[in-house]
């Protein structure tokens, strides 16, 4: 099948996960940051060789190098731009692109400071391919018990609500799953509700479906990963019957061993029982993946039809944190 003729819409897309290894190996010279390889062929090799790891933990302390790479207002506007770039090239008509501004501020900058960097290199983007759309979530974020950053996030809430409509379309939580219990952050999305933004959680990834209780809880129409909704069928009814979409991520999924394999991924059989599921890559470079590289394991090994990738391009479409009239414009693309 050519998949290149499916509309590439990607919800689920970290900006440090995604920055071209181009782009972190010149910046890692520029700013004399220490690598363990000494050429761009090797820095290539290094990262798909890391790609595997035991643990979701072990994956996220990856994020390391580019999160080093982006503590400057100028270094986060060209790698923002760089990504999006590089997504659009790829034929994307819309994705939207989350970050964590509370991780940018080791070097003085300010949590709004890391918004308008991010903001400035999506301009800078969207000027160089007219055509193709983005918006920017913001994410807060699980560093341990809620109390450790709970300032931070509920900042991060309210800095969604002050760039809502600018660039920024939503929020999320991310993080590591299981430290404490999801339902502990509870007060991020209480605000989130009270101030009427969209908003996306993860959960259900390397944690069971508890955590997609919690999620619905909150509100969330959207789920980050979500995939061990499986485990729990009561818990299908509800998702189906909110219009919750699930924002699959299968190589991202495999690689942090939340599921064993792609043949034995629950996507298919969720999207076969109603809900509405779309694909994304989570991390487009550290999980050495493009979206056209997940809807090829989609159809070669996870027993999706090719008429479901275009369901789940439309499902990404419709789960958007978009003005309906903008999402009209976008269907006319499929």
């Amino acid at each position: 099948m050519d998949v290149t003729r499916i509309p590439k819409i990607e919800l689920h897309l970290h900006l440090d996960g995604a920055v071209p290894p181009e782009t972190m190996w010149r910046m890692a010279q520029e700013k004399h940051v220490s690598l363990p390889v000494d050429t761009l062929d090797e820095f290539y090799a290094w990262l798909v060789k890391t790609a595997d790891c035991r643990d979701v933990n072990t994956y996220l302390a990856r994020f390391e190098l580019p999160l080093q790479l982006m503590q400057d207002a100028p270094g986060i506007t060209r790698i923002t731009y760089d990504v999006l770039t590089t997504l659009a090239r790829q034929g994307h008509i819309y994705d939207e692109l989350r970050f964590a501004p509370q991780l940018h501020m080791r070097a003085g900058l300010r949590q709004q400071d890391a918004i308008e960097a991010v903001l400035a290199g999506r301009e800078q983007a969207l000027r160089a391919f007219p055509d193709y759309r983005c918006g920017i979530l913001l994410c807060c974020m699980c560093i341990g018990p809620e109390t450790a950053n709970m300032a931070e996030n509920l900042e991060t809430v309210r800095l969604t609500q002050e760039y809502l409509g600018s660039g920024v379309v939503g929020m999320d939580l991310a993080g590591a799953e299981g430290i404490v219990p999801l339902r502990n952050f509870h007060p991020i999305f209480d605000l989130a509700r009270e101030l009427g933004l969209p908003f996306t959680c993860h959960a259900g990834d390397s944690q069971g479906p508890d955590t997609v209780r919690d999620a619905l809880d909150f509100g969330a129409k959207r789920i980050g990963h979500g995939h061990h909704i499986f485990d729990d069928p009561t818990l299908w009814q509800r998702a189906i019957q909110n219009g919750v979409t699930l924002e699959i991520c299968p190589t991202s999924n495999i690689q942090c061993k939340t599921q064993p394999s792609y043949a034995q991924h629950p996507a298919k059989k969720l999207l076969d029982a109603g809900l509405r599921v779309c694909i994304s890559t989570d991390n487009m470079t550290l999980a050495a993946v493009t979206l056209e590289d997940e809807y090829r394991h989609c159809v070669a090994d996870m027993g999706f039809a090719p008429d479901d990738l275009r369901t789940m391009a439309r499902f990404a479409l419709d789960a958007a944190f978009l003005p309906e009239q903008e999402k009209r414009e976008l269907a006319g693309k499929f």
